[in-house]
């Protein structure tokens, strides 16, 4: 699954926190990262809620009196505690917490591939949400749609 993230995720954040400065590219390209655990078979690191959390000390950290820079790096956090949202990855407890309930990811597939048919579905919500976004914020546009590549913004 891709597009459900993409999304579906980007239109969530822009719901909850209407911000018109925040960089939603890297919202986007933090609710797809943990897609990655793919390589490993199954869910591993970046389904824990140890990983987003890492990530945001890190940029809170690396970002100190750059205010501008945090606001574009924030982004990337964000959409990964989205993609947990998203992926009902809290509703297993040994990944979503590891490692504070044991030290195990267990066996089972990535909730992405797990749910068969109805990841189809979801993708093509997922694609709707990101054709609803694109003509709710005019990206048509030349210039609407060059500062979104540029900067991450959505015009107000």
């Amino acid at each position: 699954m891709f597009f459900w993230f993409l999304g579906v995720g980007a239109l969530l954040v822009v719901a909850v926190f209407q911000s018109p400065a925040l960089d939603y590219r890297m919202v986007m390209l933090g609710s797809v990262l943990p897609v990655l655990d793919a390589v490993t078979g199954g869910p591993w690191l970046l389904h824990t809620l140890l990983a987003p959390v890492v990530v945001l000390v890190a940029v809170m950290l690396a970002t100190r009196r750059r205010r501008l820079v945090r606001r574009q790096w924030l982004g990337l956090p964000i959409g990964m505690f989205i993609h947990l949202v998203l992926d009902g990855a809290w509703a297993n407890t040994d990944v979503f917490w590891w490692p504070f309930f044991g030290t195990s990811f267990g066996d089972e597939q990535l909730p992405e591939i797990a749910r068969g048919v109805v990841s189809l579905l979801m993708e093509l919500v997922g694609i709707g949400a990101l054709v609803h976004g694109w003509r709710r914020y005019g990206l048509d546009e030349h210039a609407a749609r060059d500062r979104f590549l540029r900067t991450g913004q959505l015009p107000r």
